[in-house]
């Protein structure tokens, strides 16, 4: 099996994620059924290095799905934001000195989903 290294290295060789890549991302990141802290930042490494390209639609798809689901199918807080992942998404999303389309997306999707939304996420909306 491949590290999340190598993955990311033959993802980002072309510049863009289309759709047989999202499927990998798919079958490696979901392979213990879970996201995990470490997947999560390699997520947000992948959309970083490919905001605003010309990506297949289901990489949006599956970053939202998977980064939501990190952050609200968890032990400590389930179905809501907790302090900590509401800074780690802050931090993360305003990492790069911008918020994408796909940024926006995941917040909204989290907005939606959680049962609450930290005033420090609402700011970046």
């Amino acid at each position: 099996m491949k590290t999340l290294e190598e993955l990311k290295k033959e993802l980002l060789a072309d510049g863009i994620i289309d759709a047989a890549e999202v499927k990998e991302l798919e079958e490696v990141l979901y392979e213990d059924g879970v996201i995990d802290k470490d997947e999560a930042d390699f997520l947000f490494e992948l959309n970083n290095a490919v905001s605003g390209k010309a990506n297949a639609p289901e990489w949006k798809d599956f970053f939202v799905k998977a980064i939501t689901s990190f952050v609200l199918d968890d032990d400590q807080s389930n179905g809501e934001v907790d302090d900590d992942e509401a800074k780690y998404l802050y931090g993360q999303i305003k990492g790069d000195g911008q918020i994408d389309d796909i940024e926006k997306a995941l917040l909204e999707n989290i907005k939606t989903k959680s049962r609450n939304f930290p005033a420090l996420l609402a700011e970046l909306l």
